[in-house]
């Protein structure tokens, strides 16, 4: 059997119609079955022990370990990728310290008059895998936030807070993520 298309152009024309769709459903399922997840816990993992944080800082800050503890605890809790719980029954364990604290001016304005101050705190993290006998990593987590300098104590507070915040965050996502 033998197709009659005309001339040439509308040859070419009746081509275009039938191949750009079938090239552009090609692409899109090629696109579509690449897998935008990221890495994930390995599959022998299934808890997580978290220790009270140390604090090695200096800072005597005082609450800083419990609340930098209390707030790891409830990321993973939340995130749900493991289990918390004690130590003995861990397939992994996430130790912290705070090993540096410091509260510094930020923004000194015309007479040398402090307007903002910087809090900086590095935690270090060490994940490892009990399991297997390794660790997954060992590294500091630093975050700062600012407040007024002629702020409360509650504004110096809520500068801790967001930094713990930031901080926990962090860790969480290079736990559960950073494989």
């Amino acid at each position: 059997m033998i197709l009659e298309f005309g001339n040439r152009k509308s040859f070419l024309k009746k081509i275009k119609i039938v191949i750009i769709p079938i090239f552009l459903s090609i692409s899109i399922v090629g696109c579509c079955a690449y897998s935008f997840t990221g890495a994930s816990v390995p599959s022998h993992l299934k808890s997580i022990a978290i220790p009270v944080a140390d604090d090695r800082s200096g800072s005597a800050e005082a609450g800083l370990r419990e609340m930098l503890t209390q707030k790891l605890i409830q990321k993973f809790v939340d995130d749900n990728s493991l289990q918390v719980v004690d130590r003995l029954n861990a397939n992994s364990i996430l130790e912290t310290a705070i090993v540096s604290f410091a509260d510094a001016p930020a923004i000194i304005s015309a007479g040398e008059n402090i307007t903002s101050r910087r809090i900086t705190i590095g935690i270090k993290a060490s994940y490892r895998d009990l399991v297997k006998k390794i660790v997954i990593f060992d590294k500091v987590f630093t975050n700062y936030a600012n407040y007024p300098a002629s702020g409360s104590i509650n504004d110096r507070n809520k500068a801790i807070e967001e930094i713990i915040e930031k901080s926990t965050e962090d860790i969480l996502l290079e736990t559960v993520s950073g494989w």
